[in-house]
C-alpha cells in the first residue's frame, strides 16, 4: 500500500486542530486506519467529501459530563438488552462515507449482529439508531448541528445535541423539525429506548 500522501502531523502548525485535504487524495479505509493509529493522541473523523477533521481534547468539565453521559445510559443499555452503546471513541462509516464518531450512540440488536464480525473490528458500515453530541467549549454549534442533520440523513432515528452552554438540547428525528428544549431537567429516549430518561439537571451546573 502506498502511504506517501498521509499527513505527518509534526510538519502542520500547532495546534493541529481543524479540516485539511489529503493533498487532493480520499483516504481509503485502510488508509484511515493506519493514520489513527499513527496518530492516537487525536480524535478524527472523516467528512463523505474526503477532509480530514481534527478536533482538540475536551476540557475537564466536559470530560466529566461525557462520563456521567455515558454512565447513565450505559446502565440503561445493560438492562434493557435490545441493542448494543458506543463511547466516543468509536468510529462508524456512515452510508454517504462520511466516517464519523458520536459522543454515545446505540445500535440495535438485529442490525448489529447482521454485520460481519471482520466489519464490526473496524469502522463499522453502519449509522447508529440513537446518537447523542454533547457540545464542549471548543465545538461550534452550526457543525454540531449539521453533523446530527447527517445522522438523521444516514439512517439515525434519535439524535440529542446537548449544549451546556446555551442550556438547551436539540431533538432530532426523521421527518420531524428539530425540538428545542430550554435546560431541561430531564428528556427521554421514548419510544425508540423505552424507559430511558436522561436526568439533565447537573449537565446545567
Amino acid at each position: 500500500m502506498n502511504t506517501d500522501f498521509l499527513v505527518n502531523v509534526s510538519t502542520l502548525p500547532v495546534p493541529f486542530v481543524g479540516r485539511f485535504q489529503t493533498n487532493g487524495t480520499r483516504l481509503d479505509d485502510e488508509q484511515f486506519e493506519m493514520f489513527c493509529r499513527q496518530n492516537p493522541e487525536l480524535r478524527i473523523e472523516q467528512t463523505k467529501e474526503g477532509e480530514l477533521i481534527v478536533m482538540p481534547g475536551t476540557g475537564a468539565l466536559t470530560g466529566n459530563r461525557n462520563f456521567r453521559l455515558s454512565v447513565r445510559f450505559g446502565i440503561w443499555v445493560e438492562k434493557d438488552a435490545t441493542g448494543v452503546g458506543f463511547d466516543s471513541s468509536t468510529i462508524f462509516t456512515l452510508p454517504n462515507g462520511a466516517k464519523r464518531s458520536p459522543d454515545v450512540s446505540w445500535i440495535r440488536n438485529e442490525r448489529w449482529n447482521a454485520l460481519s464480525k471482520e466489519e464490526q473490528q473496524k469502522f463499522a458500515p453502519i449509522c447508529p439508531d440513537f446518537v447523542v453530541e454533547l457540545r464542549s467549549r471548543t465545538d461550534s454549534l452550526k457543525t454540531l448541528q449539521a453533523k446530527m442533520l447527517e445522522y438523521i440523513e444516514n439512517g439515525a432515528q434519535l439524535g440529542w445535541l446537548i449544549d451546556p452552554m446555551k442550556r438547551k438540547v436539540y431533538v432530532y428525528r426523521p421527518n420531524e423539525s428539530v425540538k428545542i428544549l430550554d435546560e431541561p431537567e430531564e428528556i427521554s429516549g421514548e419510544p425508540l429506548l423505552p424507559k430511558f430518561t436522561l436526568k439533565l439537571k447537573d449537565f446545567w451546573e
